[in-house]
This record gives C-alpha cells, structure tokens and sequence, in this order.
C-alpha cells in the first residue's frame, strides 16, 4: 500500500462484465482498443467512486464498501466500464464518507492516468477526463459541493456532479 492507502494498482483486480476479472494492463489494453475502434470519435474517460455501509457501527464508526470505477464513452455510441472494490473502516459521518469517496477516486486518478498516457505511446486520442463525485444539489450532500469539486479541479481534473456524475452515482453504486 502506498500513503494514500490505495495498493498498487498492479495488485488491484478489476471487475468487467463482459470480460470478467482483469488485472490494470487488461483494463488498460480493452480501453485503449475501445479507442482504436473508432479514433475520431469524442470519448469521456470517466472515474467515479461510490460506497456503501456494510456491518453496523459503533464508536470507532462506520464500515464502508468503496467501489471504484472506471468508463470509457464513446459520446453517442456507448462505452465500457471496470470497477474494484476496498473496505475502509472508521467512518463517522457523511462529510467523511463522500471525502474518502473523493479522494479514492482522485488516488486512482493519480497512478492511472500516467500507466495508460504511457501506454498510448505518444497517440493523444480525443478525450475528456472527469472525475465523477456523488453529491447534488438536491440532499444532505448539497453542503459540500464547493468543497469536493474543489478539491477534484485543483487536481487538475474535471468534476462532474449530480445529475452528471453517472459513473459515480449509477454505474459505482450499482457495484456496491
């Protein structure tokens, strides 16, 4: 594990439901192929985390199961997606749980996105990069928008949120 308490990805296994269980380079290898499939084509490659309590909580708090995904769209003609999965242990509050949700998606952010600019080999397809985080303006999350989104563009990233955040709010949360 590193500081941020993400292993290294090429520990991780990945979750496909078409491809079944897959390693980083598989992740990697199937996305860039979506790529190569139609290369003018606009694509939003998307990283979204969403969790949920598993077990009951007590003083030293809460149990969360996080899931991580990642999608790759091709805007109108649909996309690809892979998730994996971490439990985190001592959440207390909501503020807590949509941090540790944030910065899960922004540690893979930050060791995935060089393995797969490197595996491009100098080819710059046409996509977006977003992070997906799961808050809205509409319940108790509402309050921390400007906090997150914050912390996810001064990363260097695009933040998307609800209604917007699919890959965090849907696609993560159907996982959980």
């Amino acid at each position: 594990m590193d500081s941020s308490g993400l292993a290294s990805l090429e520990d991780i296994s990945f979750q496909s439901l078409t491809f079944g269980v897959l390693n980083i380079d598989s992740v990697i290898d199937y996305i860039k192929a979506f790529l190569e499939e139609m290369p003018d084509s606009s694509y939003s490659l998307i990283i979204g985390t969403d969790s949920h309590e598993v077990g009951g909580g007590g003083k030293e708090g809460k149990d969360i199961n996080l899931v991580t995904a990642i999608l790759i769209h091709r805007k109108g003609f649909g996309g690809r997606y892979f998730w994996t999965r971490k439990e985190m242990n001592n959440i207390h509050t909501l503020r807590e749980k949509i941090y540790a949700e944030t910065m899960m998606s922004l540690n893979f952010a930050s060791t995935f996105v060089p393995l797969f600019k490197k595996s491009l080999n100098g080819k710059s397809p046409n996509y977006d990069l977003e992070i997906h985080i799961d808050v809205g303006e509409h319940g108790d999350t509402r309050d921390m928008i400007k906090e997150v989104v914050g912390m996810v563009t001064g990363n260097g990233y695009i933040a998307k949120t609800k209604p917007e955040s699919y890959g965090a709010s849907y696609v993560a949360d159907k996982h959980t």
